[in-house]
């Protein structure tokens, strides 16, 4: 029987918070790569039926964060080291040209959404909540991409956003660890006042070089935890 303290749900919300929370778990690497994803359980775990855990897990395919196996086990999407170096070459590409169209082309409101942007995040940043940094960064740059008035450009830069929250809440506790790096949250800054300028090459320069400091820090934790955090970043799921 259903608890009474159980608050209601309304109808089609079942897969919204299924979805939510998982979501949440694997991007915050509570449910690490490669960790077994079962509808019967995950159902009795949320008090539903495997019908919403069964769409919750084909959305959460479509973000790339879980696979089906050869098995039909789901299991959490690997995070593929192998494609780091392709991964970044994306991203850098992706980054520049967004940034650079936004300098062109931003409104005035478009400045106003982007500094909003860039006051979340860094309340976020005090926090030290690395999964809401993680959406507060994604949402700053997608501020800019939109201010560049691209849809296909800022889709496929807001797809690798998405791809790489994972391994940017790594980037987030590396710098925890305080070996003498820091989130350099000026350079959100300092993008913004480029994109004021309508300075196009430094919004160029500025977007390359915060993919370079993202890449770089994240090597360094590679070099640091590759032994002892092997599960995290696993190459990819047993056939």
């Amino acid at each position: 029987m259903r608890d009474e303290t159980e608050p209601k749900r309304v109808k089609g919300s079942g897969v919204k918070f299924a979805y939510e929370t998982l979501r949440d778990e694997i991007l915050s690497l509570d449910l690490e790569p490669g960790a077994v994803l079962d509808e019967t359980s995950l159902a009795e775990r949320f008090s539903m039926s495997r019908s919403p855990v069964r769409e919750a897990l084909i959305r959460l395919a479509g973000d790339d964060l879980v696979v089906t196996l050869s098995n039909r086990s789901t299991v959490v999407a690997p995070i593929d080291l192998q494609s780091f170096p392709k991964y970044v070459e994306a991203l850098d590409v992706a980054q520049r040209m967004n940034t650079r169209l936004a300098a062109e082309l931003r409104t005035d409101l478009d400045l106003k959404t982007i500094a909003r942007r860039q006051k979340e995040f860094l309340a976020t940043v005090s926090k030290g909540d690395h999964l809401a940094m993680s959406e507060a960064n994604k949402n700053f740059h997608m501020a800019i991409a939109h201010a560049g008035r691209n849809p296909y450009l800022s889709a496929f830069y807001e797809r690798l956003l998405n791809q790489g929250r994972r391994m940017l809440h790594l980037h987030f506790a590396y710098l925890e660890q305080g070996d003498g790096e820091v989130l350099l949250t000026d350079e959100h800054d300092d993008m913004l006042a480029a994109i004021r300028d309508r300075d196009v090459a430094r919004a160029d320069a500025l977007a390359h070089a915060h993919t370079r400091q993202f890449r770089d820090n994240f090597i360094s934790y590679l070099k640091q935890n590759y032994l002892k955090d092997a599960p995290i970043i696993s190459l990819g799921p047993a056939a």
